[in-house]
């Protein structure tokens, strides 16, 4: 009996002194940097010729540049009211290619205020490839476009509308309509030989919100 008390006094000593498991971890690598070719094109120009104006708008570029694949060009443009107006249609062409797609980022607003126009400047941005030859470039904006703000429909698009429906002969009648608190623009009347549907597509037609250039600009970021 004493022996196998103390083969069980062992068994438990050695038991409770046994030392925690130890956690190696593993070496870590650095983390991976994303790698720029070098031989990508970097390089900036002033426009000689900045302005145009065309539609009673003045649309500015001051300088356009070339970083990697991005080739960005600073735009500014006065507003013709106090609508969210921005850049809605613009090409870049460089040695025979049209580029249609691009992006903008909004740089400064300036609202139209006692009766000086307001002022957007916004940076556009086409993507080439590395390798494009930028030597004769030319960024063409063909139009600016308005989303209208709540009520603007009545108190900025629709006397211009309607008169220029008048102008045309086509027999659609508008007028603002109280709708829960907000004035709003409706259809009155129309051409019995006329659908609402095609009287809305009229009316609502992109024409009535935007102004088209176009405004070119062509430079050199050839290296």
């Amino acid at each position: 009996m004493k022996k196998i008390i103390l083969l069980l006094a062992i068994f438990m000593t050695a038991c409770g002194s046994s030392k925690p498991p130890v956690v190696v971890l593993p070496n870590m690598l650095p983390a991976a940097t994303a790698y720029i070719d070098p031989s990508y094109p970097t390089a900036q120009v002033e426009l000689a010729a900045p302005n145009q104006v065309a539609s009673g708008i003045e649309v500015r570029m001051e300088r356009a540049s070339v970083d990697g694949k991005n080739v960005n060009a600073d735009v500014c443009f006065t507003l013709p009211d106090t609508s969210d107006w921005g850049i809605s249609s613009a090409s870049l062409t460089y040695a025979g290619v049209l580029v249609q797609e691009y992006g903008t980022t909004l740089v400064s607003l300036q609202e139209p205020a006692d009766g000086v126009p307001g002022l957007r400047c916004d940076t556009l941005t086409f993507i080439v490839p590395p390798d494009a030859d930028l030597s004769n470039t030319t960024i063409m904006i063909d139009a600016i476009a308005a989303t209208p703000r709540e009520g603007e429909y009545c108190s900025v698009y629709m006397p211009k509308i309607q008169q220029a429906l008048l102008a045309r002969g086509i027999g659609i009648a508008l007028d603002c309509v109280d709708v829960n608190g907000v004035q709003t623009m409706q259809i009155t009347s129309f051409p019995p030989e006329m659908t609402q549907t095609q009287a809305e597509e009229i009316v609502y037609n992109p024409e009535f919100y935007s102004v088209t250039g176009p405004w070119s600009f062509s430079f050199n970021l050839a290296q």
